[in-house]
């Protein structure tokens, strides 16, 4: 992963992709909290204090992606032309998928990661006051394409 690289006087930089080519750059990521069933049954019949917890965290993985660069130091920060963020409430938690796109000379995986962080960070959020053992995992890229 090419983000950033120590110079010969020992400091930190962001790669230079100056010199790369223009191509479409997509990539998707997921992962998953684990709830307990019966913050499973709240989600589901929307009766978490906080509100629509599946969409919410869908907006705030959208924004996530957006804000990336401001997030990670050494993140170059990209013009993303699409990002979708998508929360399923399975029986035992939600599941989060994220697919970021740009036209840039840098891939999206870290945009697509943070997504799913913070969509999973939402629903932590938003659940902390009826399960205190939450857990999220599984968070990986699944793909990363460039055109």
């Amino acid at each position: 992963m090419e983000l950033s690289h120590i110079d010969k006087d020992g400091k930190a930089n962001m790669v230079d992709v100056g010199n790369k080519p223009i191509q479409l750059r997509t990539a998707t990521a997921e992962g998953f909290i684990k709830l307990k069933p019966e913050t499973v049954r709240l989600i589901h019949e929307n009766q978490i204090k906080k509100g629509d917890v599946l969409t919410i965290s869908e907006i705030a993985g959208i924004q996530a992606a957006k804000k990336t660069s401001e997030l990670v130091p050494l993140c170059h920060p990209l013009s993303l032309t699409k990002v979708s963020v998508k929360a399923t409430l399975k029986e035992n938690g939600v599941h989060v998928i994220c697919t970021a796109r740009c036209s840039g000379q840098t891939g999206v995986e870290m945009e697509a990661l943070a997504g799913v962080q913070v969509a999973l960070l939402t629903v932590y959020d938003m659940c902390k006051a009826v399960d205190k053992v939450m857990v999220m995992e599984q968070i990986h890229l699944i793909e990363k394409t460039k055109k």
